[in-house]
């Protein structure tokens, strides 16, 4: 979410004096009216990952988010959408969409979660736009890596989980947002937020407070709780990646680091 410009806040995008110190990549790239799919953001990452090592140095990929962190080192394709092709599937009855699909590819069910409508949707759309059924996409050399966890890229990966101190972190960090402004922020931009930016956690539960729906209370509980839910399956993601090498949780930052170039001294 910090490629949305205004979403400064609620992102705890880098500090400016920090990106002074440190270049930054890939933040405020778009409007927060404009969506960013991952696969625009896949091949803007792409690109200045290559650049950076046709300049002999190094990247750090740093983030929350599991599916954007494989795009840009695994080769995770993203088939294309039609908006109309997609209206066509999602005015069909759920029943009906999950036959359709098991007509075209009796394994989908191995594939897809057929429980799930959207998925569902979203398989189908893709055998009708480019002809690929769900098995089918599943036979891949890029799919069978994907799934093995095959990176295209070189890279070395560094996790750090606070254990049990993860949910008083979250909020006491919610409530240092809070106390700089974040809902003033929301506010600004609760008119200019387009489909995806509205989904950001922290800005979904305070719109209904700036629109007077919610109570401040009843809106910082909901932000702490949905923060909650989206670190437990974050973890639950990250958990699965055997190449994460995983270091002991410590308060003192400076610890950390040294544990950290610890995993990282081969490759420093």
């Amino acid at each position: 979410m910090q490629v949305y410009r205004g979403m400064d806040i609620g992102t705890a995008k880098p500090s400016t004096a920090m990106r002074q110190e440190v270049p930054h990549h890939l933040i405020d790239l778009v409007e927060p009216e404009d969506d960013l799919p991952v696969a625009v953001f896949q091949q803007k990452g792409r690109e200045v990952l290559d650049d950076i090592a046709e300049r002999k140095q190094r990247a750090i990929i740093c983030g929350g988010s599991g599916l954007h962190f494989r795009s840009l080192i695994d080769p995770l394709q993203f088939p294309p959408s039609d908006p109309e092709v997609r209206r066509a599937i999602d005015s069909l009855d759920d029943v009906v969409a999950r036959l359709q699909l098991e007509r075209i590819d009796p394994g989908a069910a191995e594939h897809v979660d057929m429980a799930n409508p959207r998925r569902v949707a979203r398989a189908l759309e893709i055998a009708e736009i480019t002809g690929l059924t769900p098995s089918a996409r599943s036979s891949t050399r890029e799919a069978e890596a994907v799934r093995n966890y095959k990176s295209e890229r070189d890279v070395v990966v560094v996790g750090v989980d606070p254990g049990d101190e993860l949910v008083s972190r979250v909020e006491r960090r919610f409530d240092e947002m809070l106390r700089r402004g974040l809902l003033d922020e929301v506010a600004l931009l609760q008119d200019r937020m387009g489909r995806l930016a509205r989904q950001a956690v922290g800005y979904k539960e305070l719109l209904p407070v700036v629109a007077g729906r919610r109570s401040m209370s009843e809106g910082r509980a909901a932000a702490i709780s949905a923060t909650r839910a989206l670190a437990k399956r974050q973890r639950t993601f990250f958990r699965r990646d055997p190449r994460i090498n995983w270091i002991t949780w410590d308060r003192d930052s400076k610890k950390l680091l040294d544990r950290a170039l610890t995993v990282l001294k081969d490759v420093a």
